[in-house]
């Protein structure tokens, strides 16, 4: 490949970039992510989570291109197809709205649209296809690529999974902005031993299976210590449910690309601010901006047998926090109950999450389940987390509330309440 510059970068040292990625990089389409922080508001616990969606879109582009020529030394693909992978990678996160994955649980109720949605959107109608198609790259292809829908399925899974090139840079890049050690990855190591079975899926070498291993549970321990963080969360509720109050009067989901693309953090922000008629959600937002979080009352690890909580939807967890709000005797609009739910697991292009991983050794390949991977097994099913949060003035009042609503004495969130 022809490169034509390089960015340096604390995750990978220098990444390379070819003419039209640069091309690609100085659409104000893509230049827009460095306007949408990687992590919402986790910048709020850990002060140097600043890093933004442009970033980790590089680092990912790198990462694929790595992966990529390791696979051309091993004869599984083309020198042409290295480009349109990185391409792929690079616009992987393009379509994500502000405050990142915040704002997508917001499009999923109001339309049904994800931020792959969005993207798709984005690489196929905006001058991003132009530049693509100028360089003898198809946009419908590349899009594919990006979300784990090309017809290669190793391909797929060089952008998308449990061996992507996605969670090989967020993973190490939210690490090192929030300070947290579990973000340190091998993924040299992952790489180098990269194999496809059959034509069709990726596979490790046996040897590198304890990096991958590792890995994972890298992965897991991110989001019981960074993601799910009971204060990240809080300032994630207080921006959710501003976002939520305010979308009647802004409008926030046209996903018109004329709207959609002047969407940011800041800007957003700054709408929500300025109006006049939406006394909560100015409130939550202008706390938000100075650092006044909600207070955590109540906290619960949802297991996996524990099924009571598991289906509650938007509606069933206002009417939740209502429940509680009267009986504490506060306003409806000081208690919040937030459910956060995710794969313990990374998921498949398909969505659907791993349950096993192709391994190679001197006597060929084979399929390894992950219940047969004692370490990587005992945190496979859902990370599920049920929280109540209030204001300050209401914290007291509103734990005994919970207690009584939810009959619950001995589980109540008493630990560490400081900020």
């Amino acid at each position: 490949m022809k490169f034509v510059g390089e960015i340096t970068d604390p995750i990978h040292r220098y990444i390379p970039f070819t003419y039209v990625e640069r091309e690609v990089l100085d659409t104000p389409a893509f230049q827009r992510l460095r306007r949408i922080k990687q992590l919402s508001g986790a910048h709020l616990v850990y002060p140097c989570a600043q890093h933004s969606r442009f970033e980790h879109s590089l680092g990912t582009m790198h990462i694929a291109g790595y992966a990529a020529e390791t696979l051309l030394a091993k004869g599984y693909l083309s020198k042409d197809s290295i480009q349109e992978l990185r391409l792929a990678a690079l616009l992987h996160d393009i379509g994500h709205g502000p405050f990142s994955h915040l704002f997508e649980e917001i499009l999923d109720v109001k339309c049904k649209q994800s931020h792959e949605d969005l993207g798709k959107k984005i690489i196929i109608k905006t001058e991003i296809s132009d530049i693509l198609k100028k360089h003898g790259y198809s946009s419908n292809s590349v899009c594919k690529l990006s979300f784990g829908e090309s017809k290669i399925k190793f391909f797929n899974e060089i952008i998308v999974g449990a061996l992507s090139s996605d969670i090989m840079d967020y993973l190490p890049r939210d690490g090192l902005f929030t300070g947290a050690e579990y973000g340190k990855i091998d993924y040299h190591r992952i790489i180098s031993s990269f194999e496809v079975v059959s034509n069709a899926h990726l596979a490790i070498n046996r040897s590198a299976l304890y990096s991958f291993e590792s890995m994972l549970i890298s992965r897991y321990e991110m989001f019981k210590a960074v993601y799910f963080h009971k204060t990240v969360r809080s300032a994630e509720v207080m921006l959710l449910h501003s976002m939520r109050l305010a979308n009647e009067q802004l409008n926030l989901t046209d996903t018109s690309l004329s709207n959609y693309l002047n969407l940011t953090d800041d800007s957003t922000l700054e709408k929500i601010q300025s109006l006049n008629t939406n006394e909560v959600a100015v409130r939550l937002i202008t706390d938000y901006r100075n650092r006044r979080l909600l207070k955590c009352v109540y906290e619960k690890f949802l297991h996996k047998h524990d099924e009571r909580y598991k289906k509650m939807d938007a509606r069933a967890l206002h009417d939740l926090a209502s429940q509680i709000a009267e009986s504490a005797g506060v306003e409806e609009n000081s208690v919040f109950v937030d459910a956060s739910r995710t794969s313990s697991m990374p998921l498949t292009p398909t969505k659907k999450e791993i349950c096993s991983i192709l391994l190679v050794d001197r006597e060929g390949a084979y399929e390894t389940p992950i219940s047969e991977i004692p370490l990587i097994d005992s945190v496979t099913g859902f990370l599920d987390m049920l929280r109540v949060y209030t204001t300050l003035k209401n914290r007291e009042v509103v734990e005994q509330s919970v207690r009584r609503v939810l009959g619950e004495e001995d589980s109540m969130y008493q630990k560490n309440r400081k900020r």
